[in-house]
């Protein structure tokens, strides 16, 4: 496995498709919006096959992690928490001392076990409860 910064967006579209798209049911217009283009994308690859991606964007010091997702068959190696790891090292190499994400209610514990704590109220993003993480890098 190897994480990697890319440009290759149809690559990320392809896998954010699978998975919040078509596994989720979250609309297409609320998915691939205008914020991609100013995004840095990570790709996970298993063999040189893409399996996972995350986005991250930053403002002064602190890192917005999103759009995380793991295709469904390689959910539960190991990946998507590398993924997450290597996003908040990649922030913190260009001078972030906060990582933020937006997290689907049902994955709190996954990014507790990475050190991000819940703050604010659960809200509603595209039909799915989420609730706002954050941790110092």
């Amino acid at each position: 496995m190897k994480i990697v910064v890319t440009e290759d967006l149809a690559a990320c579209h392809a896998l954010r498709r699978t998975v919040f798209i078509e596994e989720q049911g979250v609309p297409e217009e609320l998915e691939i919006d205008d914020l991609d283009d100013n995004a840095i994308h990570l790709l996970a690859l298993v063999e040189d096959r893409p399996v996972g991606t995350a986005r991250l964007f930053i403002k002064d010091e602190t890192g917005k992690i999103g759009r995380v997702c793991v295709l469904p068959e390689a959910r539960g190696t190991g990946l998507g928490a590398a993924l997450i790891r290597a996003a908040c090292q990649h922030l913190k190499d260009r001078g972030c001392t906060a990582a933020q994400l937006g997290s689907q209610s049902h994955a709190l514990p996954f990014y507790e076990k990475l050190g991000f704590a819940a703050f604010g109220p659960i809200y509603d993003d595209a039909g799915i409860p989420h609730r706002d993480m954050s941790r110092r890098l």
